[in-house]
């Protein structure tokens, strides 16, 4: 689909609430994926599959480094569908132990002047059996799957321990990697676990669960010092890398933010590459880095690269941009990669803390 013919599509889109359009989407999607036809089709025409942007991370093939933020598959329904968008690799969640409605309606608006959104999801999805079920449907999909985790928001930050222990047991033999979530913004007290004591007792109980990689996900909105001060500790206690940024409660980007919620897109890119150069700047050759926050394009994803990340995340430039976007910025990287006179993304990853 071009630019052209997704802006039209988009318009029509955009006359829905946001949550339908949402939907409406996944239906799509969830029928791609399971249309041998169109996904081969639609594969083709979108995966980027090139020697210089390939990278061995997790013990697993990653073949471009472009991948899709936790959110969007929040139930493991799309994963099929992925490499059809052109996608090196998703993270699906944020799945809870129980199933939950989320938050009250309406809790997902449009910055459209600014090419970001506003949301108050609240961890809406069908619980961790549910996923489970939908995991091994794929089990044998080649294809790197993050599983993004967090605690119900009924359960108190003093039991929050319990809800992630079930978490790891339920999925320590699924997906590449597995994300602890302790960032977003609408779950109330999750952002009180980002501290020295939590983090280390949760990767105690991972690492006595699971050898799957566990990665932390923070905040935006952190002071730099404490948030290099949390990934050390989450480092030290045994994470296999680390996930900057969440979206962001500063409000003050925009004056037409809602006083709720985390803001993505746009208007979060210059906030989320700030503090993931302040983390690069101590953490990187220690763990693996992944930035997400406002990426929408090549130049910006190259930008993360050469501060330091190996893969990078998208999720409302995908809306804002449409289908053809992962497959641009891969397409745009290797000619960033090879204007630098570099021969495969590896060099170019840190190259600006080199």
């Amino acid at each position: 689909m071009s630019i052209i013919s997704y802006n039209n599509a988009k318009k029509l889109f955009f006359k829905l609430e946001p949550e339908t359009a949402h939907k409406v989407a996944g239906f799509g999607l969830k029928a791609m994926g399971n249309c041998p036809l169109v996904f081969k089709f639609m594969t083709k025409r979108n995966f980027v599959d090139n020697k210089i942007l390939n990278q061995k991370i997790f013990g697993t093939t990653f073949y471009n480094p472009v991948g899709l933020a936790a959110g969007f598959d929040k139930d493991a329904d799309y994963i099929k569908a992925m490499p059809a968008l052109g996608f090196g690799f998703t993270e699906i969640g944020t799945v809870t132990p129980k199933p939950q409605p989320g938050n009250p309606k309406p809790r997902l608006f449009r910055l459209i002047d600014e090419n970001s959104i506003q949301n108050a999801m609240g961890f809406n999805n069908k619980g961790s059996y549910n996923m489970l079920q939908n995991l091994k449907k794929v089990k044998f999909f080649n294809f790197p799957i993050g599983i993004n985790i967090g605690k119900n928001k009924v359960t108190s930050e003093r039991e929050a321990i319990e809800d992630y222990k079930k978490l790891f047991q339920a999925f320590k033999d699924y997906g590449t990697y597995i994300v602890i979530n302790i960032s977003s913004p609408n779950t109330p007290g999750l952002r009180d676990l980002q501290n020295e004591t939590f983090i280390k007792e949760v990767f105690r109980v991972a690492k006595s669960i699971t050898t799957k990689p566990i990665l932390l996900k923070i905040a935006p909105d952190m002071e730099a010092k404490d948030a290099i001060d949390i990934c050390n500790v989450a480092i030290n206690a045994g994470a296999s890398g680390i996930i900057a940024t969440n979206t962001t409660i500063d409000y003050s980007l925009t004056e037409n933010a809602k006083d709720f919620g985390g803001i993505s897109g746009e208007l979060l890119k210059e906030k989320s590459f700030k503090l993931f150069e302040e983390l690069a700047n101590e953490l990187f050759g220690k763990t693996v880095l992944i930035s997400a926050g406002g990426i929408s394009d090549a130049k910006e994803a190259y930008r993360r690269i050469r501060a330091g990340a190996s893969l990078v995340q998208i999720y409302t430039a995908l809306i804002y941009n449409g289908p053809s976007l992962v497959r641009d910025i891969n397409r745009d990287l290797i000619k960033l990669i090879k204007k630098d006179g570099y021969s495969s993304i590896y060099e170019a990853i840190g190259a600006d803390r080199k």
